[in-house]
């Protein structure tokens, strides 16, 4: 039989109040009535409803966490990050992925919405900006890393990829490079688009015009045919710029069935610094995006917006940089 709040109360000899906050880790309570409280709950194995606590208080104990696809090791890390700063706090996170699909991206709304979430992280480029009002007209507080305007409800945080990238154009021109090639991530994902404006740009500016410049999806095998086109190109670059560590790795594969040697022949330079980055052999020069502060970060710009009286959100920054390894050498 499962026992309510008032049979706990009955045993432990207080309120079903006092038990509703000890069970919320209310800081107002004797530590002999806590005791009694845990004692009580453990002999009984109580659990409290989640539904009827949202009901009777307005509101729930989740936050929701949006990504793109939880196979991706680009993840990981976030929802490490985000999901023990949630814990920590005493809140359970809803995960969901949109597979880069709308159909699951409009689920996933819905959702949050009928979850009654206290505020949500948006953290993939496909999810359309027109989706924010509808979360919040229903008083969700959203963060995004999207380059969207903050406002009420709204708060953002930005990835500095050009620190990383500029670090890393600046190691290959010191190695030599001078003529370099782009595979960045698919041209309908707008952080895939904007890290590969600024590292065209930047790739001029230090005099290594980029040629080619080719579009890939985030997988293994996509890097395969972006490498052909720059095999074919009709001056062959020294160093090859990927938008992601697992496009860089596809491309390391490709450039080994065609014998050609990285780093000796191609220096090739990676995007995310992913746990696997380290592993591949060569080792992968790339740049490191701090994933587990990105979480972190996330939840707490998302905590303060929400207890701030006018609810006004704000913008936040991570900083990339460039890991050195074994996938970048002197031109020979």
């Amino acid at each position: 039989m499962a026992h309510t709040m008032n049979d706990v109360a009955r045993l432990a000899g207080v309120s079903p109040a006092t038990v509703s906050r000890v069970l919320s880790d209310s800081p107002y309570i004797s530590a002999a009535t806590v005791r009694r409280v845990r004692a009580a709950v453990e002999k009984l194995r109580y659990h409290r409803n989640a539904h009827a606590r949202r009901l009777a208080i307005g509101k729930s104990d989740l936050f929701g966490l949006v990504i793109s696809e939880i196979a991706n090791p680009f993840f990981p890390e976030i929802i490490s990050g985000f999901q023990a700063m949630a814990w920590d706090r005493g809140f359970d996170v809803l995960l969901l992925n949109t597979e880069y699909n709308e159909k699951r991206t409009a689920s996933a709304i819905r959702k949050l919405i009928e979850n009654s979430v206290r505020g949500v992280a948006i953290m993939t480029s496909s999810l359309r900006d027109d989706v924010i009002p509808v979360l919040t007209r229903q008083g969700i507080g959203v963060i995004t890393c999207n380059p969207v305007p903050v406002g009420r409800l709204v708060s953002n945080v930005t990835i500095d990829y050009k620190r990383g990238l500029v670090q890393a154009i600046e190691h290959v021109a010191a190695l030599g490079h001078r003529r370099a090639a782009v595979i960045a991530g698919p041209q309908t994902n707008r952080t895939a688009s904007a890290i590969q404006r600024v590292l065209v740009q930047g790739l001029r500016t230090f005099g290594l015009d980029p040629s080619p410049v080719t579009n890939s999806t985030y997988h293994l095998d996509a890097g395969a045919a972006a490498i052909r086109v720059i095999l074919a190109a009709r001056v062959t670059p020294t160093v090859i710029f990927c938008g992601s560590d697992l496009i860089a790795m596809g491309a390391m594969m490709a450039l080994e069935e065609a014998r050609i040697r990285v780093p000796e022949d191609m220096s090739v330079v990676g995007l995310d610094d992913i746990p696997f980055s380290f592993l591949v052999r060569p080792a992968l020069t790339t740049i490191r995006v701090p994933r587990q502060r990105l979480g972190e970060t996330s939840f707490e710009a998302l905590e303060t917006l929400l207890k701030l009286k006018r609810q006004q959100g704000a913008a936040c920054t991570v900083e990339t940089e460039l890991v050195i390894r074994k996938s970048t050498a002197p031109v020979r």
